[in-house]
């Protein structure tokens, strides 16, 4: 089985048109280091917020996905409640995060606070669960979500420290900051893009928002029978981890899919890695297997 899967992987590999053929699977990458969540805290005044006004910049987001997560809103910070995979999977999520974006912009990944002077942006932000430990790990954080409830979630529970109260949270969409000529040294869009109305546009947005030489990351889940049986099927109706109607298979993107549309927007994937689900033990991991749940790293060309 072991082997049959690494074949599979390697067939996708040489599918890859050749001018993305050097995109690295996750074996290809340094070891991993300890993620810390919860580093030194400094006693820092919150900072005025710097968005500008909401422009009238068109969207990429449905409608009927605004709604379904405005509903669970309150939920955010409940590990056990409607957002339970994304707070199993934050770990695995921030670990990638620490590996890429280390090496990328030549930081120690084993400092407390390695994106220190750093500028991310977190697009779809939610209540925050994955702005807030970016914060700590030094970077200046700016999330932003299409829902007003999330944005209010998200800014009460990042005051509760000091070190998070310096996230700068917006109700806004990644197309509004663009036309506000907004530049961020990584932009961060992790399990948004399945949510959006039209992927390309979107990326297209994440890129102009990344600066020369920054990073842009987006994770996803893939558009295969397995996802269809283990993200739907599974989370949904079986085990009931996320409400019902949460994910639309027809919105998911292959590895292949996604690769291209960033290609088109300006951003040149570098590496990707899948997150795999061990029932036994409860959590998750990094795995070159990115036949379900994958994050790809991407530079900005020009």
């Amino acid at each position: 089985m072991a082997s049959s899967m690494f074949l599979a992987q390697r067939r996708w590999f040489r599918s890859l048109p050749r001018n993305l053929s050097n995109a690295r699977f996750f074996s290809a990458l340094p070891s991993q280091h300890p993620v810390s969540v919860s580093g030194p805290q400094n006693n820092v005044a919150p900072k005025s917020n710097k968005f500008e006004k909401a422009s009238s910049a068109p969207s990429s987001l449905k409608e009927p996905e605004l709604a379904k997560f405005s509903a669970i809103a309150d939920s955010w910070w409940d590990s056990e409640g409607p957002f339970k995979p994304l707070h199993k999977m934050n770990p695995t999520r921030l670990a990638f995060l620490r590996s890429t974006l280390c090496r990328h912009f030549r930081k120690d990944p084993l400092s407390a606070r390695p994106f220190e002077g750093l500028r991310f942006i977190d697009v779809g932000c939610g209540g925050g669960i994955l702005s807030e430990p970016l914060a700590r790990m030094g970077a200046t954080v700016s999330g932003i979500d299409a829902i007003e409830k999330n944005i209010k979630i998200a800014r009460l529970h990042a005051n509760l420290d000091p070190t998070t109260s310096t996230i700068e949270y917006c109700c806004t969409t990644a197309e509004k900051l663009v036309e506000e000529q907004r530049k961020f040294d990584a932009v961060i869009a992790l399990e948004v893009i399945e949510h959006v109305a039209d992927a390309a546009e979107f990326c297209k947005s994440l890129s102009a928002l990344t600066a020369h030489e920054g990073a842009t990351v987006v994770s996803t889940i893939n558009r295969s029978m397995r996802s269809y049986a283990t993200a739907i099927v599974a989370a949904e109706y079986l085990l009931q981890w996320l409400p019902k109607g949460t994910h639309q298979w027809s919105s998911f993107l292959t590895p292949e899919e996604l690769t291209m549309i960033l290609k088109r927007a300006g951003v040149d994937v570098k590496e990707m890695a899948g997150f795999v689900y061990n029932p036994l033990t409860g959590r998750w991991s990094l795995s070159d297997d990115i036949s379900v749940n994958f994050i790809a790293y991407g530079t900005k060309e020009k």
